[in-house]
């Protein structure tokens, strides 16, 4: 293996905290943006842009780690399936939040409601990130998967 190869290897591990931090730095901007907003109106037209954008990258990122990432690492290390359903069911209730927070921004909820809803993303979220990279960095620092980036991590 050339020092190239290793370096690659241990990329995927760097990418995912990589994205983490981009997705928690959008949820961070899409929190401001609710609560500087003035009215529930001004808000709500603010997060339809932030919102769109931090659902989508978060959304997208999950997707790629369930069809790219979940499947690799569980043929290279089957004993990790455990963990791995785990993950994807948080994917599944961060999606449901995420489809609740929509739901809000759509019919204009209050400030104080779609602050709520992003609290509780963001504690989702943030247990399911950290819980993540225990699980996977240092499988990640092994993981001889050739995709790009953007297809298993999402687009940031």
């Amino acid at each position: 293996m050339t020092e190239r190869d290793t370096t690659r290897l241990i990329a995927w591990s760097r990418e995912l905290r990589t994205v983490h931090e981009r997705i928690r730095a959008a949820l961070c901007v899409t929190r401001e943006a609710v609560r500087d907003g003035g009215s529930a109106e001004e808000a709500s037209r603010d997060l339809l842009i932030f919102c769109h954008g931090f659902c989508a990258a978060l959304d997208a990122h999950h997707r790629g780690e369930d069809r790219a990432l979940f499947p690799a690492i569980e043929q290279a290390h089957p004993q990790l399936s455990p963990v791995l359903r785990a993950l994807e069911r948080d994917h599944s209730m961060i999606g449901h939040l995420l489809g609740g927070l929509r739901a809000a921004v759509d019919r204009s909820a209050s400030t104080a409601e779609l602050d709520r809803h992003l609290e509780g993303v963001a504690a989702i979220m943030e247990s399911h990130f950290g819980y993540e990279e225990r699980q996977l960095l240092t499988v990640l620092d092994s993981l001889d998967l050739r995709a790009e980036v953007s297809d298993v991590l999402g687009p940031l």
